[in-house]
């Protein structure tokens, strides 16, 4: 039987300021009158959600912000209501949503964690019970008796965590809390979570940004989008569907506001670039190329005078212009070329596209062999996506750009 079932869950806000006296009179006597009034536009945080969660799962919610993931987690902690739809949750939960949101300032370190610990549905028995090892987790000895009021952000966040996390229920909701407090204790609450689902099989519901800890510690992940649910599968293909959305979104957004730099020799010189396109293996155009996969580049060029013996490169970067690799045909094209006046093509091909995936753009640049006079130079070209394809974009996240690409070698058997 599941623990939590949610069943065409919506939840509506009203958009707007909130109307004053006057207005609302108004707006009271039109509709005495039967005068229709204009009603307020109503926003959907949540749209026909629905989805079970058995016990013992951790399932990860992710998405962009404003996709309705805390809105969903405060439906399931039942600190907010539902406009339509039901919300069945069975068993008791520790919501670690905002913590310290329930704090006083003028209240000591001790008196808090009482509080705080009550409004969680703790016992007094219970906070004496598990007062030494909150204290102990959030390493507030010595400031426990002193008013919150003189603790810095992070103590006061370390210790309504340490609190949160005592409570002995059967599903945990986690809304974006790991990244609390300096390295080190970062790393010690990141070991508490992993510590109540292996050892305890508590039923977790995790919010985050940091993919790779979601990817991580979650057996299933849901996308959020827009209030709806988008991807519901397991954490690699759930965070590589995220990965992608959000890499279109940065080229949507480049294309939207892009700024093709070129050199002054561009606009006006002897040489310039007609056109540049991704393809892909069956020749057809995208912007898009499987990581580790092969792909090429189309740049047709326009030659208003002929040209001999000039050199062409081209370059990858990404959306803010760090360059990663460049390759010039003088180093791996055989023959000299020497174009006639009007349009040409040069093609660039790839067997294997090595940068992990990103959004990134291309730099293309135009010189004679001889004496390195630049005839065309432009960045911010063409910009593209390269998707995880088969393998895990969170392994990826954080290791570089590109794979060195070596080859392993092991023996089994060593005799000294």
């Amino acid at each position: 039987m599941p623990v939590i079932e949610v069943e065409h869950l919506t939840k509506e806000y009203q958009l707007g300021a909130l109307q004053g006296l006057k207005q609302s009179v108004l707006n009271a006597g039109a509709r005495l009158l039967g005068r229709p009034v204009e009603p307020r536009p109503l926003f959907k945080a949540l749209d026909d959600v629905s989805f079970s969660i058995e016990q013992g799962e951790v399932v990860g919610i992710i998405g962009h912000n404003g996709a309705g993931k805390s809105t969903l987690l405060k439906m399931l902690a039942r600190i907010s209501t539902p406009t339509r739809g039901s919300v069945r949750v069975h068993g008791r939960i520790a919501p670690l949503i905002e913590v310290g949101a329930g704090f006083v300032p003028d209240f000591t370190g001790r008196e808090n964690v009482y509080l705080n610990g009550s409004i969680l549905g703790m016992s007094r028995k219970e906070i004496d019970r598990k007062f030494d090892e909150i204290v102990d987790f959030a390493e507030m000895a010595e400031f426990i008796d002193t008013p919150v009021k003189r603790y810095s952000s992070g103590m006061q966040v370390k210790l309504a965590f340490a609190v949160a996390t005592s409570i002995e229920s059967e599903i945990l909701i986690v809304d974006e809390v790991l990244a609390v407090g300096d390295l080190a204790f970062q790393r010690k609450c990141f070991d508490r979570m992993e510590q109540l689902i292996k050892r305890e099989h508590r039923t977790v519901l995790l919010v985050s940004h940091n993919i790779r800890q979601v990817e991580r510690l979650c057996s299933r992940v849901i996308v959020m989008d827009h209030g709806e649910v988008a991807v519901d599968s397991n954490p690699q293909e759930a965070c590589n569907f995220f990965y992608q959305q959000s890499d279109q979104k940065i080229i949507e957004n480049l294309k939207k506001v892009a700024l093709i730099r070129e050199s002054e020799s561009a606009a006006a010189g002897d040489l310039s670039l007609v056109d540049i396109k991704l393809v892909d293996p069956d020749g057809v155009s995208t912007d898009v190329v499987v990581y580790s996969e092969s792909c090429s580049f189309s740049l047709t060029f326009r030659a208003r005078i002929p040209l001999e013996r000039i050199a062409i490169g081209i370059g990858v970067h990404t959306p803010d212009l760090l360059y990663l690799a460049n390759d010039d045909s003088i180093l791996s094209y055989t023959d000299h070329i020497t174009v006639t006046k009007g349009d040409f093509e040069i093609k660039y091909l790839l067997k294997k596209f090595p940068l992990f995936p990103g959004p990134y753009a291309i730099r293309v640049g135009v010189a004679f062999e001889s004496t390195d006079e630049q005839l065309y130079y432009g960045e911010n070209l063409c910009h593209f996506q390269v998707v995880a394809g088969s393998v895990s974009r969170s392994r990826l996240s954080g290791q570089g750009f590109l794979s060195l690409n070596g080859q392993w070698q092991m023996r089994q058997e060593i005799t000294s």
